[in-house]
């Protein structure tokens, strides 16, 4: 191993010391040299990085960040341009992994839609709609359904299995969910509700992005925590 490669590997190391944990990495951005780009957390602070040296990089850094807090509802960090926290102190892994590639793969005008938080189901003519209230000292998000189906209520069933397990929320009755800490975060309601449809899809996909990744950060000589 030669003195360059080994003084890379130790200021990577080092770089990951101060970043803390990778939760999610995306291998390739679209929409700027193809670089790939991690969130790190550590104490609560997230921090958009890459490895990658290119000229004009910490401007796509400071608008993928930006674009995280239009879609996620984050709070960017002052005086930062690749921090952020979430405003209820606590850090939603799932849905911020969904919100990184959101963020690098669509383009950076790309914004959720307004208005009522609903979406056409991927496997029926249903449209799913997600309606938040105030409820016992949390906010609850109740989960419903319009249009035609064989068996609505078990299709809602399987929905709110989909904000379970990909938003990481708390089941408060058969269709009602609400996020662990127990705050509104309709910003990253509206960024699960596609993904809730469909959970054979987005696992084949999420497989397919780790195996991305690990292929990435392995030319690094690391692999990230997940």
């Amino acid at each position: 191993m030669t003195q360059k490669t080994i003084n890379k590997r130790d200021s990577v190391t080092e770089t990951l010391r101060q970043l803390g944990n990778c939760l999610e990495l995306v291998s390739m951005d679209p929409h700027f040299h193809n670089i790939s780009v991690g969130l790190y957390v550590k104490d609560g602070l997230c921090t958009v990085h890459t490895f990658s040296r290119v000229e004009g990089v910490a401007d796509r850094l400071k608008e993928i960040r930006d674009q995280m807090a239009a879609l996620g509802g984050v709070s960017p960090v002052e005086g930062s341009d690749n921090q952020f926290v979430f405003p209820c102190g606590q850090i939603h892994e799932r849905p911020v992994r969904f919100l990184l590639a959101q963020a690098v793969g669509k383009s950076p005008e790309y914004a959720h839609p307004t208005g009522d938080m609903r979406v056409k189901d991927s496997r029926s003519d249903l449209v799913l709609y997600a309606n938040g209230h105030e409820s016992d000292e949390q906010y609850v998000y109740q989960i419903s359904a319009q249009g035609e189906h064989k068996n609505p209520a078990l299709r809602l069933r399987m929905v709110v299995a989909g904000f379970l397990r990909y938003g990481e929320m708390d089941k408060v009755a058969d269709t009602e969910v609400a996020f662990p800490c127990g705050q509104r975060h309709d910003a990253l309601m509206r960024l699960v509700l596609p993904y809730s449809r469909n959970i054979s899809a987005v696992e084949t996909m999420m497989d397919a992005e780790a195996l991305r990744g690990q292929m990435t950060t392995g030319t690094l000589g690391f692999t990230p925590a997940v």
